[in-house]
């Protein structure tokens, strides 16, 4: 019979690492960076749990790889993400500037968008600066 409470250290050691990512990550970075220590089954099972709970962003890169990234928790409806094409990082942006998007998609194209996974891709400007 399995110990419960060493599930929960691993969901907790997995959870740790992903929350002080600054950048998009792939199962196999989060692997490595654990030494191994952890087994892909279950690090892939609470990556898929976090995707479906909203913590974690889930793409597929041009490389058809697919990335992760953590997002801030954030109870403010009015909201989306910036993210950067060259170094990955994602940025929670607070704003109510959106609304007037949503409402154009609304009444012009007939189309509900969600307000939970906005993402708007670009070079941030950190990247601006060094491209």
């Amino acid at each position: 019979m399995r110990n419960g409470n060493y599930n929960t250290r691993q969901r907790d050691i997995i959870r740790n690492l992903i929350k002080n990512k600054n950048s998009e990550f792939t199962v196999k970075d989060v692997y490595e960076e654990l030494n191994k220590g952890i087994g892909l089954t279950t690090i892939y099972r609470e990556i898929d749990k976090l995707v479906k709970n909203g913590f974690l962003n889930k793409t597929i890169g041009k490389d058809n790889i697919t990335y992760y990234q953590y997002l801030e928790e954030c109870h403010n409806k009015n909201h989306f993400f910036l993210k950067c094409d060259i170094c990955g990082k994602m940025e929670h942006v607070d704003c109510d500037c959106i609304n007037e998007l949503f409402s154009h998609i609304l009444s012009e194209h007939k189309f509900s968008p969600s307000h939970e996974h906005i993402i708007i891709a670009g070079i941030c400007k950190r990247c601006n600066v060094e491209g």
